[in-house]
């Protein structure tokens, strides 16, 4: 009898531990922050945006790819140079006809995904992988970015005093050139598609997606607007409250959603390395080694503090918090990233799962990082869901059908 007992208290064990080994994380080896699932959805591969500032195409688009899993489309790796390549190009057009007075460069907007494929379709990532610049399989703008915009400069200054027939022809040839033709079509797994006829093939409306945000500078409940310097397009956001836009974040993964995230990544409380991003009401003791690079995707300089090591007490943020920050420009339209799942820590606390573009060997945790509920709440510039994924009552403040 008591054999039989130890055998099954035995196995009772085991079964416990495996279970807590598979749904418990650490933010890194040895971390002492202890993450459980509640909730997390799948999503495709980590990429490696590498020496580029697309992240907006890389988070989105891993967004959509999720949308597509969620549906029960299949797993697919979309191209996110075919995006690039025609922002490169509305992007130019925008930048002449506003006489060099916008913004030029390699980032951009979550919105300009559902654009770009509503206008010119989409391709999967093996038809169009955006590297005809040799070098290997990394990404690179830094040269076809420095060519591009000194192209757009001079055509703006109009030095013939007209412009000319063939400046949208020169330059596309230029982005052709590093980026690679866009194919009239192509076969994919075994049937025959055009850009446009592949994007309704995958069958998302791109009406669906909706982007929010919540500054006190714009009435809540209207669109306006986003005065960040990657807003290209102009394109708008609907306003809410801070706390009706977490509502957004939690609805929408408590019901089957992810989210794709543009935050600032320049705070003391961000680590990639220590796959944390957090806001500790100390920060006295976070210290800094080395420096960030233009676009984080080498994970940023080395960060050490005991809020990194183990769960630490943070801020606790308000509407007022958020915008004077953005005011005076410590809150930056940094970086996007892709929000999968929701974990707690073993204090209680709330933690979002963060799918991030900037490969799987710069830390512990394959490429994500865990995201505070203070820090989503504090730094979030804005985020796209799906309109079916607000709770009911904010949808009909809005006015979405």
């Amino acid at each position: 009898m008591k054999k039989k007992i130890l055998v099954v208290f035995i196995l009772t064990f085991s079964l416990v531990t495996i279970s807590f080994s598979q749904d418990t994380i650490r933010n890194k080896k040895g971390g002492g922050y202890l993450f459980t699932k509640v909730v997390n959805y799948d999503a495709t591969p980590v990429q490696d945006q590498s020496n580029t500032g697309t992240c907006w195409s890389f988070s989105a688009l891993s967004f959509f790819e999720s949308e597509l899993l969620r549906k029960g489309k299949g797993n697919f790796n979309l191209s996110e140079m075919f995006v690039v390549r025609n922002a490169y190009i509305d992007k130019a057009q925008k930048y002449v006809r506003m006489h060099g007075k916008s913004n030029f460069g390699q980032g951009g907007s979550f919105w300009d995904i559902p654009y770009i494929i509503k206008n010119y379709g989409i391709v999967p990532e093996e038809v169009y992988s955006g590297k005809n610049y040799g070098g290997g399989e990394k990404h690179n703008h830094a040269e076809l970015e420095a060519i591009l915009g000194a192209i757009v400069k001079v055509i703006s200054e109009n030095p013939q005093k007209t412009l000319t027939t063939s400046w949208k022809k020169a330059y596309t040839s230029v982005v052709d050139a590093y980026l690679g033709n866009v194919p009239d079509n192509f076969t994919f797994q075994g049937k025959k598609y055009t850009p446009i006829s592949f994007a309704a093939n995958m069958g998302l409306n791109m009406d669906d997606y909706i982007t929010i945000t919540s500054f006190t500078h714009h009435p809540f409940y209207q669109k306006f607007i986003l005065e960040v310097e990657d807003n290209w397009a102009s394109q708008s956001v609907y306003n809410v409250p801070a706390d009706e836009m977490m509502s957004i974040v939690n609805n929408a993964l408590k019901t089957g959603y992810t989210i794709a995230w543009a935050t600032d990544v320049s705070e003391k409380g961000f680590s990639f390395k220590n796959g944390l991003a957090i806001v500790p009401e100390d920060e006295t003791n976070v210290s800094k080694k080395g420096e960030d690079n233009k676009h984080f995707n080498n994970a940023g300089a080395d960060k050490t503090g005991t809020p990194f090591d183990a769960p630490c007490t943070e801020k606790s943020i308000t509407q007022q918090d958020r915008q004077d920050a953005f005011d005076n420009f410590q809150t930056t339209d940094d970086h996007g990233m892709h929000i999968t799942g929701i974990y707690k820590d073993q204090t209680g606390k709330v933690f979002y799962r963060v799918k991030n573009s900037w490969g799987v060997k710069h830390n512990d945790c394959d490429g994500y990082l865990f995201a505070s509920e203070t820090y989503v709440k504090y730094k979030t510039m804005d985020i796209m869901v799906h309109k079916d994924a607000l709770p009911s009552d904010i949808k009909k403040k809005l006015g979405i059908n």
